[in-house]
């Protein structure tokens, strides 16, 4: 075996290197050690660096002088804190669409590394990972974020950099269609896209089923004052005005808060048909339980932030009137995502994909097959580079785990499928899946 050794000084110098780590099924978060080693004769010389590899590329083998170049696909999202649960769920489904995309060799002339940032739950912290992922020239694509008040962060400094960011989560209309996109619909981000349709779908369709399904007349609106809990309130209470019902009031809750006693009694003395809480489950399952512990027997219903087993262990019932409408089909129902679902478990990941696992892995694979449409016969990650794969993703039209996968001039999902699920045998059960018109 070929080791690197010093020659003298006089010779020249050349820098080396090497790997410095891998991290486990989690993903793998590759990091580079740049030693520099001074030249042995020129025959010798080859041979070593030949053997000990460089920062850009490594050999493939076989003689043929092929080499093997570095891009890399980043995350945004919460790995530790409340929702981590979903976070992971999310960084695990990219990490194996990576791993399967890098054994089957599916870039030619290139290796994918995946580099996850911790978000933290905080837009601030977001915004921060986006530009370090943003400053590395081997960045060409980021798979996130899970809350929409973050990707406001994230999405104009990718987008200046043409680096695609793709959300298979964010929910908030204006990422895609602009502040103002009730009036006049204008995309902001051209490097932004998400796998998950907006809330102006998904609040209206929970909306008709709190009319038409549960026969509700009158609602009591909450949400965490986030742009994700706030539109979602706003679509739904849009929808349900629109079908005659009545919205008694519109109250909030804020970040981790965990009592919720006077805003109980409130809602309790309203005595509304339906309860609508916009926001993540952190926050709202000990508000459903509070509520029901305080006397409130309307039904309890939120959007896809809810749906999580944490949501469930949280309001201490196995079945109960608790709904949450989520994003796409149901996975049982999708002949699609049953490679995926025993591709994930085979790969011995320790936390569940929960809510947004299938659709990270159809962002992944988007990604992915843009990259080999893009990198073959290229040698650097440059401006150019990067505005072709944005092109790419715009055209994508794949089948993937969750169905068919591409984007409208805005950069949102065609694919506009909800389930509404309700808590039964100590978990998310569907009720029904169906699409909203308009």
């Amino acid at each position: 075996m070929w080791r690197c050794f010093p020659r003298p000084a006089h010779v020249g110098t050349v820098a080396l290197t090497f790997p410095a780590g891998e991290s486990h099924l989690g993903g793998p978060v590759v990091q580079r050690k740049t030693l520099t080693r001074v030249t042995l004769p020129l025959l010798v010389g080859a041979l070593a660096l030949s053997a000990c590899g460089s920062k850009k590329e490594t050999s493939t083998g076989g003689g043929g002088g092929n080499t093997t170049h570095t891009v890399k696909i980043g995350m945004i999202a919460p790995l530790s804190g409340g929702l981590s649960s979903l976070g992971l769920g999310m960084k695990n489904s990219a990490d194996l669409a990576i791993k399967q995309a890098n054994a089957k060799g599916l870039i030619k002339g290139w290796k994918i590394e995946f580099d996850p940032q911790d978000d933290q739950e905080d837009p601030n912290t977001g915004g921060a990972a986006a530009s370090k992922l943003a400053s590395d020239s081997a960045v060409a694509g980021v798979i996130g974020t899970l809350q929409s008040s973050i990707a406001l962060q994230a999405a104009p400094q990718l987008n200046k950099q043409n680096i695609v960011l793709i959300s298979p989560a964010n929910t908030n209309p204006s990422l895609t269609q602009g502040q103002d996109y009730l009036k006049t619909k204008k995309r902001p981000f051209a490097s932004y896209f998400r796998d998950a349709t907006t809330d102006l779908i998904q609040g209206a369709f929970a909306a008709d089923f709190a009319v038409e399904t549960l026969k509700a007349k009158t609602v009591y609106l909450v949400n965490d004052k986030l742009v994700y809990g706030q539109g979602l309130d706003q679509a739904f209470a849009t929808e349900f005005t629109k079908k005659g019902g009545k919205v008694l009031a519109t109250d909030f809750v804020t970040k981790d808060q965990k009592e919720f006693g006077s805003l109980v009694s409130k809602v309790k003395a309203a005595k509304p048909d339906l309860v609508f809480y916009g926001g993540q489950f952190p926050e709202g399952a000990p508000f459903a339980k509070q509520l029901a512990d305080g006397g409130v027997k309307a039904p309890f219903m939120g959007g896809d932030g809810l749906v999580d087993k944490g949501f469930v262990a949280t309001i201490g019932v196995k079945s109960g009137p608790y709904y949450a409408t989520n994003v796409g089909a149901a996975v049982e129902d999708l002949p699609t995502a049953k490679a995926y679902v025993e591709a994930y478990k085979a790969g011995g990941y320790k936390e569940d994909f929960s809510a947004y696992g299938p659709n990270t892995y159809d962002c992944a694979q988007v990604l992915i097959a843009a990259l080999a449409k893009v990198l073959p016969g290229k040698t650097a990650i440059d401006d150019t580079v990067r505005a072709a794969i944005v092109k790419a993703v715009q055209s994508s039209n794949l089948e993937g785990a969750t169905g068919k996968v591409s984007f409208d001039e805005f950069g949102d999902t065609t694919n506009r499928i909800i389930t509404m699920y309700k808590v039964d045998a100590g978990d998310f059960k569907k009720k029904t899946t169906g699409s909203f018109a308009g």
